[in-house]
């Protein structure tokens, strides 16, 4: 069973409905002890008054007793007597905490008064306006850095990479990508964009002879005939070496070259079949798939996760980066729109409406279970214990009063009675 936490404040509250009861009841005795004197000096012929006392002082007496069960029965039996419907709080906790839920959940969680109040409290107009100040929206960025930093640290880098890394491929794996690459070049053909790399190709070919000339050469006179002669292999690699060494000279020197217009339509040709050859198409597909399953591609694509990371991580800490400041500025302008523009106002209020009414109609059994699950695991004495010291100091005005009351309705029925037989 779970019981409230009986603090040293309740302790004190204790004492002082201690102090209550001992008030009302010393009442209740000094109402008793004027009632006996007052039927005593009645008996006694002391005179009329003492009938007007003694009836002021039995109802006091009455309505002090009748109180005096009323509240004690709230808590306990009178005098340790099992009456029926008395400790109501002990026995019948469960019933009162699943009554609260009930009135919980028809008078604070229906649509309608959920709709209401959030419609009076006009919450996108406030939050613009607490938005706009550029405090509270360091403040709010600030937060959000945190809530980021917290976040990055505790997910687990291997399962984030293992999910970036199986997404970046399903997506890249379900796109074809020709009919792009295609449309791509297209352009870069048009433009002429593609001429500047087939110059840095000639020049950096060009001075690769000149550096390599040996090296070509031999290569030539390798693959000639053994039944040759080795001068006339000689003659034959420096020949090739030379006409290449022009060709890629005058490919480099002269933009109109015949083979840099091989290349353009070559490229153009290319181009054409990327968007429109099944074929080549199929093969570039191919191509992707081959490459995307290779581990090192693998690889590169999960290890991009830690350079986000990092990336995120070094905005977050720093109150200076762009990512910081930027959220800053759409927050104030944010809450400047929010605050000005009825519009959006009326949006947001009812996308804020349906959103809390879905939630709270949805959900109202789970909320309001919440109270008549926790009330019928509270232990029952420490309950009563716990709300007695709460509320009982209040509840013992009720014998006082009871007993003042009672005393005044007495005499006023006592006074009433005699005045009509008089």
């Amino acid at each position: 069973m779970v019981s409230f936490t009986y603090t040293a404040a309740d302790e004190e509250k204790s004492r002082g409905v201690r102090r209550m009861k001992a008030l009302a009841t010393g009442l209740l005795a000094l109402v008793a002890l004027i009632y006996a004197l007052a039927t005593w000096a009645k008996n006694s012929g002391a005179g009329a008054w003492a009938g007007y006392v003694a009836a002021a002082a039995e109802a006091g007496m009455v309505g002090a007793l009748a109180d005096w069960f009323a509240v004690t029965a709230l808590f306990r039996h009178p005098l340790g007597l099992p009456i029926p419907h008395t400790a109501i709080i002990p026995t019948k906790k469960d019933q009162l905490g699943a009554s609260l839920g009930s009135f919980v959940g028809e008078n604070f969680l229906s649509a309608d008064v959920v709709r209401g109040r959030l419609r009076a409290l006009g919450v996108a107009r406030r939050l613009g306006t607490w938005l706009a100040e550029p405090a509270h929206a360091d403040r709010v960025t600030a937060e959000a850095a945190t809530a980021l930093r917290g976040a990055l640290t505790v997910l687990r880098d291997a399962d984030v990479q293992a999910v970036v890394g199986e997404a970046i491929t399903r997506r890249a794996d379900q796109a074809e990508i020709a009919p792009g690459l295609g449309k791509t070049l297209d352009r870069m053909v048009t433009d002429g964009a593609h001429r500047r790399a087939v110059d840095l190709v000639c020049a950096r070919a060009h001075d690769w002879l000149v550096t390599h000339g040996e090296s070509v050469m031999d290569a030539v006179q390798g693959g000639a005939p053994g039944w040759t002669p080795r001068f006339v292999d000689r003659r034959i690699g420096e020949r090739v070496y030379k006409e290449l060494l022009r060709f890629v000279t005058e490919m480099r020197d002269m933009p109109e070259h015949p083979a840099r217009g091989a290349i353009d339509r070559f490229l153009a040709d290319f181009a054409t079949d990327l968007q429109a050859d099944t074929d080549t198409r199929a093969r570039v597909e191919r191509l992707k798939s081959e490459l995307l399953a290779r581990p090192e591609v693998q690889d590169v694509i999960a290890s991009a996760w830690g350079s986000v990371r990092a990336l995120i991580l070094a905005a977050a800490e720093d109150d200076r980066s762009q990512l910081r400041l930027r959220a800053r500025t759409s927050l104030i302008a944010l809450g400047r729109r929010l605050s000005t523009d009825e519009r959006l106002q009326t949006k947001v209020d009812g996308w804020l409406e349906s959103a809390v009414t879905y939630v709270v109609t949805t959900y109202r059994t789970e909320i309001t279970s919440l109270i008549t699950d926790t009330v019928a695991g509270w232990d029952a004495e420490q309950t009563s214990k716990k709300i007695e010291a709460n509320i009982g100091r209040d509840l013992q005005f009720i014998r006082i009063n009871g007993t003042v009351v009672g005393a005044l309705a007495g005499l006023a029925i006592y006074t009433i009675s005699h005045g009509l037989v008089g």
